[in-house]
């Protein structure tokens, strides 16, 4: 059996960097949610499978789970196994039954909050499956409005970031009422998962998927299938900026976030803030890019960069004024 520490490694990448400072039980508890919710996104990307029967068994899932029932998960995973060029996707399918056992052990509290985000980010999963074209159909369909976007974010980021925010309120005392620790931690997953649309656009746009809504499009004179010519960056430029200020806007939430955790939680603190500056760090880069729809274009911040925040952390870990003032820097106009 694969060490599930490894699976976690090589599924995530900045993720990883961050948990694994994190308490034991946490880290337990975070993994298995993460590898749970990277299994229901295989089974989701299973092209070779038809819409309909991906959504069957997305929709199926979080109950499996809960039920632990093997019979179902295995029937689902031959299915899907051989699907996947990804040796880490598919050496997570071998070892579903594993993150099941584990999964198993936790303690009841941690095992219904890691039910509520599987669940939420399966919802999330079957809104791709029932609203976008098949991925080889070469059409490309746009989310209605802004506020399909918007819930779109809360389900496949809010309700992680909740989810983290409630293992964190589990095992830390807070100087916060709890629900707004818990809507602060939604937000920064909301800005955390429009980074990830924003960078991933090119990509999704050639499986069929705009997350764009239709309504900001409109405004421009635009089309979602103008979006696959590269040279339609400057004229989507609005469309990217206004998102990207919706971003930045939920993440300002980190402020008043990473305050309310004790200055003793020295690991906790580091697993909120890197992400969070790494997002900003990731918007800045994605705003300063003039041909976002370029394939070609891939929109990260460098392993240098990464790792350079990590190695400029400790101050920042015993002062929340020197957080803020780093986050702030990170902004255009520095608020």
């Amino acid at each position: 059996m694969t060490d599930l520490n490894e699976l976690l490694k090589h599924t995530s990448r900045s993720l990883y960097l961050s948990a694994r400072l994190l308490p034991a039980d946490v880290r337990k508890a975070f993994g298995i949610a993460y590898l749970l919710c990277r299994y229901a996104d295989t089974i989701a990307d299973t092209s070779l499978i038809a819409a309909e029967k991906r959504l069957h068994y997305i929709s199926l899932f979080p109950s499996c789970v809960a039920k632990q029932d093997i019979q179902l998960l295995n029937d689902i995973t031959q299915e899907i196994s051989g699907t996947t060029t990804n040796i880490y996707e598919a050496e997570l399918l071998h070892n579903l039954p594993a993150c099941l056992a584990v999964f198993a052990q936790l303690p009841n509290t941690q095992k219904e909050i890691i039910l509520q985000v599987v669940k939420a980010v399966c919802q999330g999963m079957a809104i791709d499956l029932k609203t976008f074209p098949d991925e080889k159909s070469g059409q490309v369909r746009a989310f209605d409005t802004e506020a399909d976007l918007e819930n779109y974010c809360h389900l496949m980021g809010g309700a992680p970031g909740v989810f983290w925010s409630q293992l964190i309120a589990q095992s830390v005392r807070l100087p916060l009422e709890e629900n707004t620790f818990l809507q602060l931690g939604k937000d920064i997953g909301d800005a955390l998962q429009i980074v990830n649309i924003l960078r991933d656009l090119p990509r999704d746009l050639r499986i069929g998927r705009c997350y764009f809504p239709q309504t900001d499009l409109q405004m421009h004179h635009l089309t979602a299938q103008d979006l696959l010519l590269p040279e339609n960056s400057a004229r989507f430029a609005p469309i990217k900026q206004k998102w990207i200020a919706w971003g930045r806007n939920k993440l300002m939430s980190a402020h008043r976030y990473f305050a309310a955790l004790p200055k003793t939680q020295f690991t906790h603190r580091s697993a909120v803030a890197w992400p969070v500056l790494w997002a900003a760090d990731t918007l800045n880069k994605l705003e300063q890019e003039p041909n976002l729809l370029d394939p070609e274009v891939r929109v990260k911040i460098s392993r240098n960069r990464i790792y350079a925040t990590m190695a400029a952390t400790l101050p920042i870990l015993i002062s929340n004024q020197l957080f803020s003032k780093w986050l702030k820097s990170k902004f255009p106009d520095g608020k």
